[in-house]
């Protein structure tokens, strides 16, 4: 009875132990702590730079159209092309090559009257050219001579730089000398060290800064009022083109 007794309080004994355990490891179960690891590739100082040099533009690219009006479209046409042929023969003659000649926005339109059941009163034919590699000095004269050749819309002038590539170069080194100047201020102000660049990278709309666009005349530029001129030359001042570069660049830190 006695030994009964003993095996009895053993076993409540070990089942009490049991639980105890049990209850213990369930209070150990928790949710793992957050913890943010950095990989030393992060450290370091990223700063941004831009820098802008002022170059004086040597070459212009001309935009222009013969715009022609007539009761028929088979007239019409003919009489935009004998302009158009002028224009170009006057271009030959001035020395502008083949390849530095294009022509453009081809369009033969109806002309409707609309108050009168949009009836067909005669066609409208515009032919754009686009003349590139003009020297800026005799700019004004071809402008000038193709209206009296036939040029009755002048649509805009585009400066450019021959040189643009070395230019932006340039502008490109001077913004990252310009970011270490930050970064080191920026080292020196955290009491540290600045090291090598690690990376670099450009943001710079190098092609959109290649062209500085104005607009020679809003809408048309008639004959007759250019011949007000008795053909004197128009008068350029393109002035000077922004070529501007911007980067990104990271510096170690020590």
């Amino acid at each position: 009875m006695g030994m009964m007794r003993n095996r009895m309080a053993f076993l409540l004994a070990a089942g009490t132990m049991t639980m105890m355990s049990a209850a213990g490891l369930a209070g150990c179960t928790s949710a793992p702590a957050s913890v943010t690891v950095q990989s030393a590739e992060n450290t370091g100082i990223t700063v941004t730079s831009q820098e802008k040099i002022k170059a004086e533009p040597d070459i212009a690219e001309i935009t222009y159209s013969v715009y022609s009006q007539a009761a028929d479209a088979s007239t019409c046409q003919s009489e935009n092309q004998t302009d158009l042929d002028a224009v170009l023969a006057l271009l030959k003659e001035k020395g502008i090559a083949d390849t530095s000649v294009q022509t453009s926005g081809l369009g033969l339109n109806p002309i409707y009257d609309w108050d009168n059941g949009k009836k067909i009163t005669g066609y409208e034919m515009t032919t754009e050219v686009v003349v590139s590699d003009v020297a800026i000095e005799d700019a004004g004269a071809i402008i000038s001579d193709s209206v009296n050749a036939g040029i009755n819309s002048i649509d805009s002038v585009q400066y450019q730089c021959s040189n643009f590539d070395e230019i932006y170069q340039e502008a490109l080194k001077k913004a990252i000398e310009s970011a270490r100047v930050k970064a080191e201020a920026m080292a020196e102000a955290g009491g540290c060290k600045l090291g090598t660049m690690t990376n670099v990278q450009e943001y710079s709309s190098g092609q959109q800064a290649r062209y500085y666009d104005t607009s020679y005349s809003s809408g048309m530029a008639m004959k007759e009022m250019a011949m007000e001129d008795a053909g004197a030359d128009r008068n350029l001042m393109p002035g000077q083109v922004d070529v501007e570069a911007e980067v990104s660049a990271t510096f170690s830190i020590q």
